[in-house]
């Protein structure tokens, strides 16, 4: 189950991984994401699912919705990221594409030169 601990720290990566993000900071957003990774794995190892909802039943409604807040945060905070890491990624992928081409072009025509 998903303490309320492990969210805020969740919460504290995904805040960074945002601000790096918004910064163009690549290096520090994957290094952050790492952490992030092992902090799910952390919080969804032993995780039952059975006893994850009976235990989140019996806590109190001001827990709930505490939890159900900073997920929701973490949501928008992970949408954005992405906003900013696409645009990113697809010229990346574009640059990568044309370097594969140009090695094409070249091992088919590069016998051809003097």
């Amino acid at each position: 189950m998903l303490t309320r601990p492990a969210l805020d720290a969740l919460l504290t990566r995904y805040e960074a991984m945002a601000a790096a993000a918004r910064a163009n900071d690549w290096d520090r957003l994957a290094a952050l994401e790492r952490e992030a990774a092992e902090l799910r794995e952390a919080a969804r190892a032993g995780a039952d699912a059975a006893a994850d909802a009976v235990a989140q039943s019996a806590l109190p409604a001001a827990e709930r919705a505490a939890l159900r807040a900073g997920i929701e945060r973490m949501l928008a905070l992970d949408a954005e990221i992405r906003n900013h890491a696409d645009p990113f990624l697809a010229s990346v992928r574009k640059l990568l594409a044309a370097g594969r081409q140009e090695r094409a072009v070249r091992s088919a025509y590069g016998a051809l030169e003097p």
